[in-house]
Formats: C-alpha cells, sequence, structure tokens
C-alpha cells in the first residue's frame, strides 16, 4: 500500500472498501489520480499489447477491475449517503471518467488483439469461460464505438457525456422526491395495525425531523417512501386512505414540478434511439439485445404474450381469493380491492392461513446469522 493510498482509501483498489474512512473530499482527487493512473497503464498495454491471455485480457482486467472498484464506491455513495457536497463531487468527475471509459471501449490496439486471440491457435485450448470473456470483449468494443469515425464518432461520444449527465440527474430528482415526501402520524389510529418494527423506525425518523421526544409507543411518527418504511406500512396499515395517499405518492414521486422527470426520460429515449442508430441498429431495443440471450425484440414480445396467457386466470384466481378474505371479515371495500389494498390484504392471508408473521421470525434471522448462512451458501455453491 502505498502513501497515496493511505491518504485516498478510494485509490486501494481491491478489498472491500473501508467506507468509514473515505470521506467527499477524497472523490476529486482521488477519481483524477485514478484516472491518470489508468491512462498510463491502457497507453502501456496498447504499446506493449499481445494477442495472448497473459498478455491482453489479464492486464485489461486488472484495468477495469481497479476502475470498477474506485468508481462502484462513488456511485454506492451517491445512492445511500446522498449530499449537496457529494453531488457536486460526483458531478466534477463524472465527465473525464465517463472520456476514459470511451477512451477504453474504443481502443482498436485492444479490439484488434481481441480478435486475433480469437482466431489464434490458442483459442481451441480455452474453456468456454475463456471464449465468453474474449467474445464478450469484442462485442463490447464494437457497441462501444470503435468502428466509428470522424463526426460519427463525436456525436456517439457525445451522447455518451449526455447520457450520463441525464441518467444521473433522473435518479437525484427520484432520490430528492422521495426525501421530499414524508407522513407524519399522531394518533393510535394512525398507526393502527402496524408491528414494533414499523413503529420503532417510525418513531427514529421523527427524531431525525426534528420530534426530539418522539418514542415507538406514543409517537409521534414518520413514515417515509423509503422502503423501509413505505414496505411495511402498505403491508400492516389498517388506515386504507393513508395507504391510499402514501401509495399514490410513491408511484407519482419525480413527477411534477422541479423534480418532474418527463423531459429527462424525452430526451434519454431520444439520445439512446440516435445512438442505436449511430451502431447500426433500428432501435434501442435491438441494441439492448446485442448482450442478451433472446433473439429478437419480436421473440420478447411473443415470450411476453404467451406468459400472460399463462398467468392470467391464476392471477384473477388470486385477485378473486383475496377479495373472498377481505368480504369475510367484513371490508366495505372488498368488491373494488386496488393497487393500495393488494399488499394488506396479502398479508393478513399469509398470517391466517400459513401462520407467517415477520415479526415472530425476525429474532430468528439477526443480521450476523442470515450474512454467515448467506456466505455459506456462496461457498457451497462455487467452492
Amino acid at each position: 500500500m502505498t502513501a497515496t493510498t493511505v491518504q485516498n482509501p478510494l485509490l486501494i483498489g481491491s478489498g472491500l472498501p473501508p467506507f468509514d474512512s473515505i470521506q467527499v473530499d477524497h472523490i476529486v482527487p482521488g477519481i483524477a489520480t485514478l484516472i491518470d493512473d489508468l491512462t498510463a497503464d491502457l497507453e502501456k498495454l496498447e504499446s506493449t499489447i499481445s494477442p495472448t491471455w497473459a498478455g491482453l485480457v489479464e492486464p485489461l482486467t486488472r484495468i477495469e477491475e481497479r476502475l470498477g472498484w474506485s468508481w462502484g464506491i462513488v456511485g454506492h455513495l451517491m445512492g445511500v449517503k446522498n449530499s449537496p457536497e457529494l453531488r457536486a463531487a460526483y458531478e466534477a468527475v463524472q465527465p473525464p471518467l465517463v472520456q476514459f471509459a470511451t477512451r477504453l471501449g474504443q481502443s482498436k490496439p485492444l479490439y484488434e488483439a481481441f480478435k486475433q486471440l480469437r482466431a489464434s491457435a490458442d483459442w481451441a485450448s480455452f474453456d468456454p469461460a475463456q471464449q465468453r470473456i474474449v467474445e464478450s470483449s469484442v462485442r463490447e468494443a464494437e457497441l462501444s464505438g470503435v468502428g466509428l469515425e470522424g463526426a460519427e464518432k463525436d456525436r456517439f461520444n457525445e451522447i455518451q457525456q449526455s447520457l450520463a449527465e441525464l441518467t444521473t440527474k433522473f435518479s437525484n430528482n427520484v432520490l430528492d422526491a422521495t426525501k421530499a415526501f414524508s407522513l407524519s402520524l399522531t394518533t393510535p389510529e394512525d398507526v393502527d395495525g402496524l408491528p414494533p418494527s414499523l413503529l420503532a423506525l417510525a418513531a427514529q425518523l421523527a427524531r431525525d425531523a426534528g420530534e426530539d421526544n418522539a418514542t415507538p409507543e406514543a409517537g409521534p411518527w414518520r413514515i417515509t417512501l423509503d422502503y423501509p418504511s413505505f414496505g411495511p406500512f402498505m403491508q400492516h396499515s389498517r388506515r386504507r386512505d393513508l395507504r391510499e395517499q402514501i401509495y399514490r405518492a410513491f408511484v407519482t414521486r419525480a413527477s411534477e414540478g422541479d423534480l418532474d422527470n418527463s423531459p429527462n426520460i424525452e430526451k434519454i429515449l431520444g439520445l439512446r434511439h440516435e445512438m442505436a442508430n449511430l451502431l447500426g441498429y433500428a432501435t434501442f431495443a435491438d441494441l439492448s439485445l446485442a448482450r442478451k440471450m433472446a433473439p429478437s425484440v419480436e421473440a420478447i414480445d411473443k415470450l411476453m404474450g404467451e406468459l400472460r396467457v399463462a398467468s392470467h386466470d391464476t392471477a384473477v384466481k388470486e385477485l378473486d381469493e383475496l377479495q373472498a378474505f377481505a368480504a369475510a371479515k367484513g371490508t366495505p371495500e372488498a368488491d373494488s380491492l386496488t393497487h393500495w389494498d393488494i399488499a394488506f390484504w396479502a398479508e393478513r392471508i399469509r398470517e391466517e392461513k400459513y401462520g407467517l408473521n415477520d415479526e415472530e421470525l425476525r429474532p430468528y434471522f439477526p443480521l450476523p446469522q442470515v450474512l454467515d448462512g448467506l456466505f455459506a451458501l456462496a461457498h457451497r455453491i462455487f467452492d
């Protein structure tokens, strides 16, 4: 570990990220240094490249892994610890990082070396996983615009930058809209049906919002659109009017005012279509399928139609079962169950029919025990 990586943990490049040591101030200098280092590594690889596994795939993988490790941390923090300072740092380093990623994807020396490796005598000795990596690398270079020249290449690269900015703005708007809404509950009737774990979370959210004396037992309580709050509320709240209110807020996030994502969506769709055309595809859907197993858009439409036919009767039967169960409980909305009713009544059936209750199961699945089980399963599957 160098002095630089000690000073900036974003440059460690391997292992579990030390999130407790990473600060916003690390991002701009860290990513700038990373791009400089990886640019030098890429230029060295291009000048000394050999179309072999050791001479091509291994050094390129080291570049890609370092890039993904550091930038993945920044992207993760944007999702879970977003702040104005973090956004400013992210927006400062995103353009040069996209520029480097585009440069990497459009490297003709790497592209030609991968094609030579695929045509070499070593190809037959590669196992299926190695062959898949090489084939995918050739395809990814082509989808990254390695075959474009002149004005088309310039426009493609402009689109890459614009899409990065727009998708970041889209995500920020959704996050801001999610944070902007909250439901304040003050009476026992407001929290009728809510389990202890949700009451504890709702009281904590109220304290975070300035209600210093909030408790799980006496409130006040705060419900937000973050899923750990929203999901259990939809499952357990007996207040149908409040379920409707929070459901409508959830599904209409970032759809109005300054946070309206409609213009961003239109721009993203237009740029994706233009990018697909530049690469020789009729639509972005066709471009997307170049990386997937499905052979065509028509095949997907056909499969979706078949799934709809196969699942429709079962779905209707399950809805009828929910309505019958709700009617048996004397609820007035039994004949008109809608989106904000489904999770609630499905949970009631699960409790009564199968005796399953999340609150009763919770003590048996503490986080350390779940993680131990998860990693034990991974060892059994992959060792």
